[in-house]
């Protein structure tokens, strides 16, 4: 089937390899789940992740698979149906195009998510499309209707989607309901006398308004992740267990029991430092999805009382019973030539010392795929050789704008060690108390080092998250030259990442950056940036 039609399943896809950046989703999750009433959802699929489809990187290694779907489960078939000529707030991406990639993303989760994506055209047309949607339909377990007006359309989607359990609308026309576990729900409170009034809820009912909340609210974020996490967690509840959904629910007593016992003092420190308390302060206030408000919160307020109390409660400790794994999609496969060369290790590692030598840092990122990093703005990268023999470190130098307003700047250090295949890498950081695991692939950087593509995926154990992302470097932190736009398309369909995912970096006002390298240090080995003649990159 090819693209050309009005609709589209994502064709099954297996195992897959996948590399990784920096993700500092420390302590955020943990500590809200622990200070926030114990809200039910937390934020982190993976990630922090990107991608669009591509033959060859977005396939996967075969896996054994059951009448049933992935792993013996019972396929879950979710259809989407967007409204014709609609375009999403992702750069003006047309909505067709962006569940198109979110059909392929479902399948990173679990081969046994299935999304056909349909326009609401196909509701008024008289071929096959009209059938196609119809069979769908009667097999759907969920229906995700965007951005449709059309009256006709919604005449049609009322008539014939009312066998379909679970119904989620968004942007689209207000005659048309949601429903989950097959109830009517709606999205926001009633106006009326008795709304106000503090009559008992049901069970039921509390947990739908929660998914409901925690499902708009990520909607309302427009990125590509989070539109993924929407229907994840109605799959979830009211059709079968997502496992990277596990850290979902605080586990209660035996949270608070183990904090007690072990994590006294850290605790009592942290809630009488003034930073570390409104750290906790304001991840209360964050949406448990929001992966970006809870980074600032972390980045704004960190203080050694903050570190020192997710060390205990989260790192040696692991009191919320948390776990994360690294994700192994999409599968993405390191450059295999520089200028003409074979690259081995010691060239890879060369490719990320960059312009090191030549100007005080090694890159400047100019935009990444995972918001809740690259919100930040000024970003530094320094990549070097360290004093002891084969020993290999990244600094990442950022600025944040705190929620009191102040400019202020972060660093932090990653021990970098080779993988087996040269151009891959593995990464590890202490961040505010949490350790993150990570794995790096470069993707592509030009002949001239004009500019870099980096991938990443990552967990966060002891926080229960895992990510995935990318990031587009160059030495002056702007945008590759136009004539690198066909190359540069290459390498980010090499990650499964569309261009309308990533997010730009202002890299419009980084003074003084607090740069600077350990005695000692080396840079590059083999290759450098200044090898190449007429270079006419400027910095």
């Amino acid at each position: 089937m090819t693209t050309s039609l009005q609709n589209y399943t994502a064709p099954p896809k297996s195992a897959g390899f996948h590399p990784i950046r920096r993700r500092h989703y420390s302590g955020e999750t943990h500590i809200q789940l622990l200070f926030s009433n114990s809200r039910n959802f937390s934020g982190s699929v993976g990630s922090s992740s990107l991608r669009r489809r591509s033959l060859y990187c977005c396939s996967s290694i075969p896996m054994k698979k059951t009448e049933n779907g992935a792993q013996g489960q019972t396929p879950v078939r979710i259809v989407a149906l967007v409204g014709e000529g609609s375009v999403s707030p992702l750069k003006s991406t047309p909505w067709y195009d962006v569940m198109l990639h979110t059909a392929e993303k479902l399948k990173w989760v679990d081969e046994g998510f299935e999304m056909s994506v349909f326009t609401d055209n196909s509701c008024r047309a008289d071929d096959r499309t009209i059938v196609q949607l119809r069979q769908a339909l009667s097999q759907a377990n969920i229906l995700i209707i965007v951005a449709v007006t059309n009256q006709e359309s919604v005449k049609w989607i009322r008539s014939n989607s009312q066998d379909v359990s679970n119904v989620i609308c968004f942007d689209s026309s207000p005659t048309l309901t949601n429903k989950l576990g097959g109830s009517l729900v709606q999205t926001k409170a009633e106006g009326n006398i008795f709304s106000k009034l503090p009559l008992p809820k049901s069970k039921k009912l509390k947990e739908s308004e929660e998914i409901v909340q925690s499902v708009f609210e990520s909607w309302d974020r427009h990125n590509s992740d989070d539109i993924r996490f929407c229907l994840l967690v109605i799959i979830n509840a009211y059709i079968r267990p997502v496992p990277i959904l596990k850290n979902l629910r605080a586990k209660g007593f035996s949270t608070l029991s183990c904090m007690v016992k072990n994590c006294g003092p850290q605790i009592l420190n942290c809630l009488l430092d003034p930073n570390c308390r409104k750290a906790l302060q304001c991840l209360n206030k964050c949406s448990p999805v929001d992966q970006v408000c809870n980074y600032r919160c972390i980045a704004s307020y960190e203080s050694p009382q903050l570190e020192e109390f997710s060390l205990c409660v989260l790192q040696k400790n692991n009191c919320l019973e948390l776990d994360a794994k690294i994700p192994d999609k999409p599968l993405v496969t390191p450059m295999v030539h520089f200028r003409g060369e074979n690259i081995d290790h010691e060239m890879a590692e060369d490719l990320f010392v960059g312009w090191l030598g030549n100007l005080d840092w090694s890159w400047r990122v100019v935009a990444g795929q995972n918001p809740a990093y690259d919100q930040f703005p000024c970003q530094y990268q320094l990549f070097y050789r360290g004093r002891a023999k084969g020993s290999f470190w990244y600094e990442p130098v950022f600025q944040v704008r705190t929620l009191d307003g102040d400019l202020v700047w972060r660093r932090r250090k990653y021990r970098v060690k080779r993988g087996k295949i040269p151009g891959t890498f593995s990464f590890s950081v202490l961040d505010n108390g949490v350790v993150s695991n990570e794995f790096w692939t470069i993707v592509d950087v030009s002949d001239d080092f004009s500019w870099g593509l980096f991938h990443y995926h990552g967990a966060a154990r002891a926080a229960g998250q895992s990510y995935t992302g990318a990031v587009l470097c160059t030495p002056n932190g702007l945008y590759p030259d136009e004539s690198q736009k066909q190359r540069l398309a290459s390498a980010l369909d090499r990650c499964c990442i569309k261009e309308w995912e990533l997010f730009s970096v202002d890299n419009c006002s980084c003074k003084n950056p607090p740069l600077g390298l350990p005695e000692g240090s080396s840079l590059h080995f083999k290759v450098k940036v200044d090898d190449l003649e007429d270079s006419s990159v400027g910095v």
